[in-house]
């Protein structure tokens, strides 16, 4: 039997992290000394708050280092339940709330739970870049509807409406959107919301773990909120990694109806028992405690992706809109493909152009057809001022230099 033989079907076609991959290869290049600078990765450059550290190490000197119940910390899904109910008006309890190991388990537990062989999962494109894999690994079927630079990537009614089939079980809507920045206004959740309640089978999974990295005025908006009609079919999800800078503590929430969430907590039940007891202490903290450091670093990336937005469309080639938020740069990279880089290599498609720019330039992005959208380049700007000028420099000297033919 061969190694592809011996491998689950389900694995063997499901795609890998076009995101981590990238940051493989940044790591392999550190390694061999070569130098690089990363704006593919999706954290913050600012350390965890002071004060949350602090309660991961007092939790520790207090002995809690053991299990917790498998869905969660009473204590952490009660404040959890308070902040959906304080921030988004959200009529839930702790008791529909889970706390897995980052928002993609949570991610991974409701479709895991709820689909069967042959479901279909509408996912607007461009998207992140682990929706596809996860429906795929779930048995499901991933079905991309492109949304335009011209629709600012957000996902129509009558494009919703078209999507749908007698097999579609859920939407995946991520407001504000990774890679491009997109966020939905109520009114917009709205039309979204009327074409759902006519298919009352599909769930929602509303992914809103950039809800505090928004540049505009004006409350953010989640669809079961927006629509309470709608509330016993969607499942809320959030975390503390992009609002916290808790990437690496892994902790992600969700809250929806409390049948969908006791099937989540069966099947984490047999997989990790949970999240790490320390971590859970940390995000009760992040969440109850001070909230100024949200606000700060929400200001910090405003002016940084307002800096970034105009040096990549003063780069020939290049052009970006303004993100509404998250801490990406979707550049539209079409114009220059076709096009020969210093070194020989023909880019014939937007990886094509992220290979070179790592290569070349030493500077890592990541291509948009991880993301559903070919032709685009996305660029992180959650880094600091000095990393984001080298960064402009080496964007505009590596496409100054492409050569038409």
């Amino acid at each position: 039997m061969s190694q592809a033989e011996s491998l689950n079907i389900r694995v063997a076609a499901a795609p890998p992290s076009a995101t981590f991959r990238m940051m493989d290869r940044v790591a392999a290049r550190l390694v061999s000394g070569k130098e690089v600078l990363d704006l593919s990765s999706g954290e913050s450059d600012f350390d965890t708050p002071e004060h949350v550290r602090e309660a991961a190490y007092r939790a520790m000197q207090a002995g809690a280092t053991r299990y917790t119940q498998v869905a969660g910390m009473q204590s952490l899904r009660e404040a959890v339940a308070e902040k959906f109910k304080r921030e988004n008006g959200l009529a839930t309890d702790w008791q529909q709330v889970i706390v897995s190991n980052g928002g993609k388990q949570v991610i991974f537990n409701a479709l895991a739970a709820t689909i069967n062989d042959g479901d279909e999962v509408i996912i607007p494109a461009p998207y992140w870049v682990s929706y596809p894999g996860i429906v795929q690994l779930a048995g499901g079927a991933p079905v991309e509807v492109a949304c335009t630079e011209e629709s600012g990537f957000k996902l129509t009614a009558p494009q919703l409406e078209a999507a749908i089939t007698q097999k579609t079980r859920w939407l995946l809507l991520n407001s504000p959107n990774n890679p491009s920045g997109a966020v939905y206004t109520a009114q917009e959740l709205r039309g979204l919301a009327a074409v759902l309640a006519r298919f009352p089978r599909v769930m929602v999974l509303s992914d809103d773990i950039y809800e505090h990295l928004t540049y505009r005025n004006g409350a953010f908006a989640t669809l079961a909120s927006v629509s309470p009609e709608l509330a016993e079919r969607v499942l809320t999800v959030n975390g503390v990694s992009k609002s916290y800078a808790m990437t690496g503590w892994r902790i992600g929430y969700g809250s929806g109806p409390r049948w969908l969430i006791n099937a989540m907590v069966k099947l984490q039940g047999q997989q990790t028992s949970g999240a790490c007891t320390i971590s859970q202490h940390a995000a009760l903290t992040a969440l109850t405690g001070p909230q100024d450091f949200v606000s700060k670093t929400r200001e910090v990336f405003r002016l940084r992706r307002d800096r970034l937005v105009e040096v990549v469309n003063a780069v020939p080639g290049l052009s970006c809109s303004e993100p509404d938020g998250a801490f990406y740069i979707f550049a539209n990279c079409k114009k220059v493909l076709g096009t020969t880089s210093v070194d020989g290599a023909i880019l014939r498609t937007d990886e094509d152009i992220a290979t070179a720019l790592l290569e070349d330039a030493g500077l890592a992005t990541v291509h948009g057809s991880a993301f559903g959208a070919p032709g685009f380049l996305r660029i992180g700007f959650s880094y600091s001022d000095e990393t984001l000028t080298r960064a402009a420099a080496m964007l505009r000297s590596f496409f100054e230099q492409l050569t038409v033919g």
